[in-house]
């Protein structure tokens, strides 16, 4: 079997990245806290990447800065699963939307 034809079971930052295109500037929200247009944007354009390895998020709230998000799918059970979290999706939401200090997987 041809390596390129193997489905992968996770999506590592590398690929996540590759997904996606650079980050824009945000504008900070009114009250200081997470400009919640700009997350909700944010994880709509990461959610396809995560989809392509049958995985997905879902966003639980956000409170004083952090995120809180649940892997589900193949996200939910793979063992690369927090450092797509780290390295791939909290990097990317720090870059692109203004408020979010912490992202969290419950």
């Amino acid at each position: 079997m041809d390596e390129s034809t193997v489905a992968h079971d996770h999506v590592t930052p590398a690929e996540l990245e590759e997904a996606l295109e650079p980050a824009a500037d945000t504008a900070p929200a009114a009250d200081g806290g997470v400009d919640m247009e700009a997350l909700l944007e944010t994880l709509e354009y990461i959610r396809p990447a995560l989809q392509a390895d049958g995985g997905d998020l879902v966003l639980l709230g956000v409170e004083d800065g952090t995120v809180n998000l649940q892997m589900v799918g193949a996200c939910g059970g793979c063992p690369m699963s927090m450092m797509t979290l780290k390295a791939g999706i909290e990097r990317i939401l720090f870059d692109r939307v203004s408020g979010v200090t912490e992202v969290n997987a419950i």
